[in-house]
């Protein structure tokens, strides 16, 4: 089963939970949830979340996403990163841990 990963505050996912679908701030920005490979994880923790400790790392199975899935070339990254156009529904992801245990 492929996955991929996307990485949260615990508070955003709990309220998401919560709610049953999660919408990340960038959903309304950029139009797409940004998400990860495994490989990709301890990159995208070093750009993005470096200093913060209040996080959670959602492992999504791609097959349960019910919006659009697109992987899409990022120069920031220098690689392609799945992209998901639309909510994520709680029930695609699989497991939540922490990030920093990867």
């Amino acid at each position: 089963m492929p996955v991929i990963y996307h990485i949260t505050s615990c508070n955003e996912w709990e309220a998401a939970f919560a709610k049953g679908s999660y919408a990340a701030p960038s959903l309304e920005t950029e139009g797409f949830i940004h998400c990860c490979t495994r490989s990709q994880v301890q990159g995208v923790l070093q750009r993005y979340f470096k200093g913060a400790t209040d996080l959670v790392l959602l492992e999504i199975a791609t097959e349960k996403i019910q919006s659009r899935l697109v992987y899409e070339w990022s120069p920031a990254g220098a690689d392609e990163f799945p992209h998901i156009y639309g909510p994520i529904n709680t029930d695609a992801v699989i497991s939540t841990g922490s990030p920093f245990n990867l």
